[in-house]
């Protein structure tokens, strides 16, 4: 990924001549949490009230649907957000959709999907799930689903914005921290480095 400018503060950068479109591409770290956490219970209800899952039914699918999460968190920061085409409209899509995170990566107004983006693919992704999955185990798997995202979200805010102490999360900043700061062709999870480690893509020690 070609880059001329990094930010270290938390500033930003106009993206859109277009007020709306620029007003849109920012979002407060908490408005996901606004949006899908009445989703996820919604599906929780179906799951419960509807199909009348059991408890431990409910509980599988959901981690199937983190899992799965996990997975296309780490494939869509690989392939699609770190695509970039070699002609002038591809590298102005590529900064439009990631390049801009690199060059402000304190933005805190730009580090969580902004609804614009994440509703059209969770509506593609749920498209996609009701065609192979059970109706009845659907809701539970894609509340899971949606909950990784949210975790996702919530992680990659917090490790541009805020110092813990606690071991796994100084680990998952550190893992982020060197994808922005040594190289960005590795380290593409940020909820997690299960797929790192599978797919070749993790830091050396």
């Amino acid at each position: 990924m070609s880059r001329n400018y990094v930010s270290n503060k938390d500033e930003t950068v106009r993206m859109f001549k277009n007020d709306l479109l620029e007003a849109v591409s920012k979002v407060h770290f908490t408005v996901p949490l606004f949006i899908y956490l009445p989703v996820i219970s919604f599906f929780l209800y179906q799951a419960n009230s509807v199909f009348h899952v059991s408890v431990l039914n409910q509980m599988e699918f959901i981690f199937i649907g983190i899992i799965v999460w996990t997975l296309t968190e780490y494939s869509l920061h690989r392939f699609v957000f770190h695509f970039e085409p070699e002609n002038e409209i591809g590298k102005k899509m590529h900064f439009v959709f990631h390049g801009v995170h690199h060059d402000y990566p304190n933005d805190s107004k730009r580090l969580v999907m902004p609804p614009s983006v994440s509703i059209p693919l969770a509506a593609l992704f749920y498209f996609i799930f009701s065609l192979v999955l059970n109706d009845a185990f659907l809701p539970s798997f894609f509340s899971g689903f949606l909950i990784g995202y949210l975790i996702y979200d919530m992680t990659h805010y917090a490790v541009h914005h805020l110092t813990w102490h606690n071991k796994l999360f100084l680990v998952l900043k550190k893992h982020h921290m060197k994808h922005h700061y040594k190289d960005n062709s590795k380290g593409f999870g940020v909820s997690q480095q299960i797929w790192d480690y599978i797919w070749g893509t993790n830091f050396k020690p």
